[in-house]
């Protein structure tokens, strides 16, 4: 029976075994974003001050380690020869799953790390947030790397996509699970919960790496399954001289003239922005727009359905990628976003069932558009390798910069909203009784005081304008972008062309 289900396994299409490594990441990292600040600070009774020295360091930590790591891992294909003979994209996809055998297992245990009081609650903070994230951005690098290491055409990479989609909505569901365990005040059974999950994702890991490594370990070439459908990219070894490698500063000079890429962390940038102010303050537009309107399970609901419904509704979207192409379903998304906006802003704060509607597709469609754009990177990657004629697509690397400029948008988004809902209504989130402050803080004649935007109508205000300042920008700077159309068609020809031109067959299965 163990034969025959090993058996199974090996003959998963590629494609499957490269999704379900998202699996293995969601399962955690979902509980990791719900849980870790409320176990910090009611748990461990972690004091303000340790909790914004923990955060600031993260926050530093979080922006440089994404370049920092692709730079190590990826510096050495920035040169066409490594110790005088040439790196072949075999090579490469094993050197990137032997980095997620290792750090995928060391991630769930730095996940671990969390729940169990072993240093001072400020202390364990900072060294466990910042061991977490270092763990996870290089499974996080690699893992997207591997989007455009292991296909080249736009239908293989929405393929692989699509799975990593897909599993990821299964691993939603450790969220659902958690709530059945979590108790604050008698924390073991959770404890075990977390155990568990842990367990789940180092065996995981360790399984899918060793099928995928066997696929690329027979004389240093793929070895494909019938039922995959992605394409070997193989470079046969030459004999050729060394050639010398290219320094950061050079790198960096090489990628300030990539215009694409310049517009792209442009218009990303907003998106990171939009993606984590709809998470930050998603509960605030429940509790003040929709509280005492709606059930505590209709709320209930649409936190859950924020979390699942952009994994299941990014399916659709590849679907569509593989059809429109990817800079044609991210502009209509924009398009859609605005028009939504536009449409909650004239029917204003009092229809309860649309709001309801509009906060929830606002992050669904939202956070479906942020999944897209891993495929537009893996483009981006391709225009890199042909632009500066690389041997060898630098693919970490890539999305190590483009995290670099793109992440800040994180922090952006919690202090650009809790500054605008102070200036326009004087509601501060961080005093105890925000509310008396704001009517005690200077008496005023009854009918102005009426004038005054309430609370209500700021969250409202915020709720619209925002995403349709993060849409008119984002339509204008994704209008600069030009890979597309017949402009992506040729890049990916010259990459197929610099791969096949040394290999002595590109084979499709």
């Amino acid at each position: 029976m163990g034969l025959r289900l090993l058996a199974c396994l090996f003959h998963l299409p590629t494609a499957v075994i490269y999704g379900s490594l998202s699996l293995f990441v969601s399962i955690l990292h979902n509980v990791f974003l719900l849980y870790y600040v409320d176990t910090f600070v009611s748990v461990y009774k972690i004091d303000k001050l340790s909790f914004w020295i923990g955060e600031t360091v993260f926050l530093i930590w979080n922006s440089l380690n994404d370049p920092l790591f692709g730079w190590l891992s990826d510096r050495v294909f920035l040169s066409t020869q490594q110790a005088g003979a040439e790196i072949s994209s075999p090579e490469v996809v094993l050197k990137r799953l032997r980095a997620l055998s290792h750090n995928g297992p060391l991630f769930a245990i730095s996940f671990l790390a969390f729940w169990v009081a072993w240093a001072h609650p400020g202390l364990q903070f900072l060294l466990c947030l910042c061991m977490y994230d270092s763990f996870l951005t290089m499974v996080d690098l690699h893992h997207n790397a591997l989007l455009a290491d292991l296909a080249v055409s736009a239908k293989d990479r929405t393929s692989l996509n699509f799975y990593c989609s897909l599993f990821s909505a299964i691993g939603s569901l450790s969220v659902f699970m958690s709530y059945a365990v979590w108790n604050k005040e008698d924390f073991f059974s959770f404890r075990i919960f977390c155990v568990l999950l842990a367990l789940c994702s180092v065996v995981g890991f360790t399984l899918s790496t060793q099928l995928l490594r066997q696929r690329f370990q027979t004389d240093g070439k793929a070895k494909w399954d019938q039922e995959s459908t992605l394409k070997e990219l193989y470079i046969e070894k030459l004999s050729v001289p060394q050639e010398k490698r290219i320094t950061l500063a050079e790198y960096l000079q090489q990628l300030s003239r990539h215009r694409n890429f310049l517009w792209f962390v442009c218009m990303n940038l907003i998106q990171v922005f939009h993606c984590h102010f709809n998470s930050n303050f998603f509960p605030l537009f429940l509790e003040h727009l929709l509280s005492d309107q709606i059930s505590v399970s209709t709320g209930s609901f649409l936190l859950g359905v924020s979390y699942i419904a952009p994994h299941l509704n990014n399916l659709y979207f590849l679907s569509l990628c593989r059809r429109c192409g990817v800079y044609a379903v991210v502009r209509g998304l924009f398009f859609l976003k605005l028009a939504l906006s536009v449409v909650m802003l004239l029917a204003g704060p009092d229809q309860v069932y649309l709001l309801c509607i509009f906060i929830a597709s606002n992050r669904v469609f939202t956070e479906g558009t942020c999944k897209l754009l891993n495929l537009v990177v893996t483009d981006l990657v391709d225009e890199d390798l042909v632009l500066n004629r690389r041997k060898q697509a630098a693919s970490a690397l890539l999305f190590g910069m483009v995290a670099l400029v793109t992440k800040p948008g994180q922090t952006f988004a919690p202090l650009i909203g809790t500054w605008l809902l102070c200036a326009y209504t004087g509601y501060d989130i961080f005093q105890r009784n925000p509310l008396n402050n704001v009517v005690s803080a200077q008496p005023k004649l009854e009918s102005v005081a009426a004038l005054e935007p309430t609370l209500r109508q700021g969250c409202f205000y915020l709720l619209v304008f925002v995403p349709i300042t993060c849409a008119l920008l984002q339509l204008f700077t994704w209008s600069q972008f030009s890979l597309h159309g017949k402009r992506l068609q040729m890049v990916k020809a010259q990459r197929q062309s610099l791969t096949q031109g040394q290999a002595p067959e590109v084979k499709t299965i």
